[in-house]
């Protein structure tokens, strides 16, 4: 008993360890924020994020925590004004002044805060340093803290970030400076090709539609029958499949990206995810039958071009404007191709190795199988806009089948 008292409480600490970064930064109530997203031709745009409950310290309000913006707004310009007479940027260029603009709500489980979206005047160049005075709520709580967040700056590889603090404001240390000369475009450039290589991993339809392209690598049709697979002879022959599979995919989704980008050409979203949720079932299902006679290159470069049009999305969403936008599509491109070999490299040994086994053109069949009704469910929610409760009941059936076929 007493044994199992201590690896619960070892357990409770090693958790609250790994935890307890997160739990510092994140949204706590006697803490606001100021962040700052840096752009090298747009100047310095950021927002102030204040909790409803240091509102109420200020200003003698009773908001809880389930105040809306609606509640909120009376309060709206007398917030702004507390604001700007507790917080100063400024630079070798004189102060910046704060021009303000829309207003939003954060949501959060601790109490909401109030987001106050702002420009700094004068910065279309970027100053060298940026002086920031910060000390709001602190003549009401000397526990507050006030933290400026840098949120995006391309050249310090800062990309949509809210976790990077930059400076800290406690009562008797309110004023610090950001040294912004110092950073160079390669920190942006490998900050896009970080982001190419985490995009490819997590996005599992992109990996799925690689797994059902490479299935067939280490094996070659020798009948019409579904099971009508021999192995291949050499490393030679499977390796020159997948490296022009691959090739053909990512000559394809380079040309969409770069245009979406561009934004030359340009596709509604929920097509291009829709197609994409497609194109698995459409390349597992080649693997059970043949479509056409088309090769497996022609598969991979037709839809490589809009699972092009989906990394599109990802950079959209990344905030990123025209500056260093080469770069960016050099990076990210760079950073997917990494990815993908990374994943190939520990598929392929693996396919390469089992080829030979009596049941691998069942495994090819049922992982194929597997991968159309993945891509059926997918293309369900994605066509219609709706989440299916179904991947518990899937995913028992798929765990039959596999037991049935003696795969299990």
């Amino acid at each position: 008993m007493m044994k199992c008292d201590f690896n619960k409480k070892t357990s409770f600490f090693i958790a609250l360890f790994l935890f307890l970064p997160l739990i510092v930064l994140s949204h706590i109530p006697n803490q606001s924020y100021i962040f700052l997203r840096i752009y090298e031709t747009n100047g310095i745009h950021g927002r102030f994020e204040i909790n409803t409950r240091e509102i109420n310290k200020i200003f003698g309000s009773s908001f809880d925590d389930s105040a809306t913006l609606e509640d909120i707004q009376p309060y709206i310009e007398d917030i702004q004004a507390y604001l700007l007479s507790h917080s100063n940027f400024s630079s070798e260029t004189g102060n910046h002044k704060v021009i303000f603009g829309e207003v939003g709500m954060f949501e959060f489980n601790l109490g909401d805060f109030v987001q106050l979206h702002f420009q700094l005047e004068n910065t279309e160049k970027v100053p060298d340093e940026l002086q920031v005075t910060y000390d709001a709520v602190f003549e009401k709580d000397n526990t507050h803290r006030g933290y400026l967040i840098t949120e995006y700056n391309w050249r310090a590889g800062v990309i949509n970030e809210e976790r990077n603090i930059t400076l800290d404001f406690a009562p008797g240390s309110a004023t610090d400076t950001m040294d912004l000369n110092k950073y160079s475009v390669w920190n942006g450039f490998y900050a896009m090709i970080k982001q190419g290589v985490w995009h490819i991993w997590i996005g599992l339809d992109h990996i799925l539609f690689l797994l059902a392209l490479i299935l067939p690598s280490v094996v070659r049709r020798k009948s019409s029958s579904i099971f009508g697979w021999e192995p291949v002879m050499t490393f030679k022959s499977a390796f020159l499949y997948i490296i022009k599979v691959v090739t053909f995919f990512t000559i394809a989704h380079t040309i969409t990206l770069t245009l979406a980008s561009l934004e030359i050409v340009m596709l509604p979203s929920r097509l291009v995810e829709s197609i994409i949720a497609f194109s698995i079932g459409l390349a597992a299902y080649h693997n059970i039958k043949p479509i056409f006679k088309m090769r497996d290159w022609i598969i991979a470069f037709i839809f490589g071009l809009f699972h092009g049009f989906g990394f599109a999305s990802v950079l959209s969403d990344l905030g990123l404007t025209g500056e260093f936008l080469t770069l960016s599509l050099l990076g990210f491109n760079v950073g997917v191709e990494i990815g993908q070999l990374v994943i190939i490299a520990a598929i392929f040994p693996i396919l390469y190795f089992i080829r030979k086994r009596n049941f691998y053109p069942k495994l090819l069949v049922f992982l194929s199988g597997l991968l159309i009704i993945i891509s059926l469910y997918w293309c369900i929610e994605r066509v219609f806009d709706i989440n299916l409760p179904l991947d518990e009941q899937i995913f028992q059936l798929l765990y039959k089948v596999a037991k049935a076929t003696g795969l299990k």
